[in-house]
Parts: C-alpha cells; sequence; structure tokens
C-alpha cells in the first residue's frame, strides 16, 4: 500500500535526480548551455565534448551521486532494513532518481540518458554488482571506444549480475533489473541508429597532442 511517506521519499528522489549538473556547471563557470551544443543532451558524455575532461568528470561523479543518494533517502522511512517494503521503495526512488535526471524539472524537462545516474542507483543497490557493470563498460569502451556502446552494454548486463549475486525474489527487483536496461536502449535510440549507420562519434580520452 502506498502511503504519505513513499510519495515524499519519491518526490525528493525525483528532485535529486534532476539536479541539472551540466546545465548549471556550463551556464555558471563557461557561459555554455550543453544541450545547445554536440548530442543536445546534459550528459556526462556531451559535458566531456563540449566542456572538457575536467568538467565532464565532475559532471559524472555528481550525477552517480545523485543516483545513490535518491536511493539512500530510503533510511528515512519507517521501514526495517531488509524488509520488502524499504526493499521495494528502494526500487521506486532508484527510478524517480533515473527519470528526473532524464527529464529534469528544473530545466524544462530536458537532460540526460541517465548512465551516470544509473551507475549510482546500482551502487546504491550493490556495490558488486556496479563493479561488473564498470568492467564491461570499460572492456567494452577500450576495444570499441564508443561511449553510448559500452553504457549500453553495462545496462544490458545489469540484469545478469542481479541474478548472479542476488536472490531475485522481490518482484519489484525483477521489475527494475528489466526496466533499467529498456529505459537505456530508449534514450540510446539515436545512437543505436548511429552505430548501425557507423557514424557514431568514437572518444579517445588519451589521444596524445598533435595527433
Amino acid at each position: 500500500m502506498i502511503n504519505l511517506q513513499d510519495v515524499i521519499l519519491a518526490a525528493v528522489a525525483y528532485l535529486i535526480g534532476s539536479i541539472p549538473t551540466s546545465v548549471w556547471i556550463g551556464r555558471r563557470f563557461y557561459n555554455v548551455d550543453v544541450r545547445d551544443h554536440g548530442s543536445g543532451n546534459s550528459g556526462a558524455t556531451n559535458s566531456l565534448r563540449i566542456l572538457g575532461k575536467k568538467a565532464g568528470a565532475i559532471v559524472l561523479l555528481i550525477d552517480m551521486l545523485k543516483g545513490w543518494l535518491a536511493v539512500g533517502i530510503v533510511y528515512f522511512s519507517s521501514y526495517p532494513s531488509g524488509s520488502p517494503q524499504r526493499i521495494h521503495l528502494e526500487v521506486a526512488l532508484g527510478c524517480m532518481a533515473i527519470i528526473g535526471h532524464i527529464f529534469p524539472i528544473y530545466v524544462g524537462f530536458k537532460g540526460g540518458k541517465g548512465i551516470a545516474t544509473g551507475m549510482g542507483i546500482v551502487l546504491a543497490f550493490s556495490p558488486l554488482v556496479a563493479l561488473f557493470c564498470l568492467l564491461v563498460f570499460i572492456l567494452v569502451f577500450i576495444a570499441f571506444h564508443y561511449v553510448s556502446l559500452a553504457s549500453m552494454m553495462a545496462a544490458v548486463t545489469f540484469p545478469l549480475w542481479m541474478t548472479l549475486t542476488h536472490r531475485m525474489h522481490y518482484k519489484w527487483v525483477v521489475a527494475f533489473s528489466i526496466f533499467l536496461p529498456l529505459l537505456i536502449l530508449f534514450t540510446h535510440r539515436k545512437n543505436i541508429a548511429r552505430l548501425l549507420h557507423r557514424q557514431e562519434s568514437k572518444i579517445q580520452l588519451f589521444k596524445k597532442k598533435g595527433n
């Protein structure tokens, strides 16, 4: 049963997820709205392209922190640790946070694609699962240099890692393990089209100067 406590915490999780890190940093320190350049979204990758490595790293870390904090506010609930109600609320908070990141209320509902915030959410659920997803991301990125492909591969393996490391006997945990990768694939639909047409931009983090 949904109660007022759950509704309030879900709303707070959405507001946390909605914090438009790259937009605020870009406007405040670079006089740039990252959504007007590059891919047009406010994620960490576009921030890296438009604002540079330092700003991109800051956006990445803060966006991850948003997801982690949003799930963490479950500690303000009255549900005992490990209870089904608490676990279901954690899932709801994670969903609200990533929806907030993609559709942020502060800047006209035009946000990022959910990767960094999603990783923060997964980290709050299970550091081990987050590590496995990160390893998939790193391996795919090193092999192909496509952030979008690496992000999607990390997302689609998320249900596998959840299955291998957890007892998936809570229906909302199972639902979230399916919802998250589907959402990530949806937000990357344009990237998928560019990958299929070999038009997606690669990122070389350690490209030598002069090359």
